[in-house]
């Protein structure tokens, strides 16, 4: 079972968006049994909110539901039970190195770091186009498949 952790500042927008984008990626290609996929925050800022309203919003409009996710802090103990920890920017990498002593093992990534333009997750909480969030995710989380050697696919329902 591959285990991935989507992290990013708050765990109300980004990370949760990829964590739900990427569940729905896998179920739709019949490999969800191969993943576990959660996603947390660097901050402590927002512990225990639900995924931000216009994010919630953005994934509803594409099918996707995330009732019941609440923020949460990433652990230290995360680096050992996640196989890939995965941030949208380079502050969140930052962020989740101290958090956790360090990357030895090279388990932390930038999502966009596996795609052919590397740049952070455009971060909706300042810009507020969820549109360019959800571009952005979509061609991150279809990298890193390609990257675990998965095939493409040619559409999916929430596309």
């Amino acid at each position: 079972m591959i285990k991935i952790l989507f992290v990013c500042h708050g765990n109300i927008c980004r990370s949760p968006m990829g964590e739900f984008m990427l569940k729905t990626m896998v179920k739709e290609r019949g490999i969800e049994k191969d993943f576990h996929i959660e996603s947390a925050a660097t901050s402590s800022e927002e512990l225990g909110n639900p995924v931000y309203p216009p994010a919630r919003r953005k994934l509803e409009e594409h099918g996707i539901a995330c009732g019941g996710k609440r923020a949460r802090r990433m652990q230290k103990r995360d680096y050992q039970d996640f196989d890939y920890l995965i941030g949208m920017d380079e502050e969140n990498r930052y962020n989740m190195k101290r958090i956790t002593g360090g990357d030895p093992d090279g388990r932390m990534f930038c999502l966009m770091d596996f795609t052919e333009r590397p740049r952070e997750v455009a971060d909706p909480w300042y810009t507020r186009n969820f549109d360019a969030t959800w571009d952005d995710l979509y061609e991150g989380c279809e990298a890193f498949l390609r990257y675990l050697g998965y095939a493409p696919v040619n559409s999916y329902s929430f596309a």
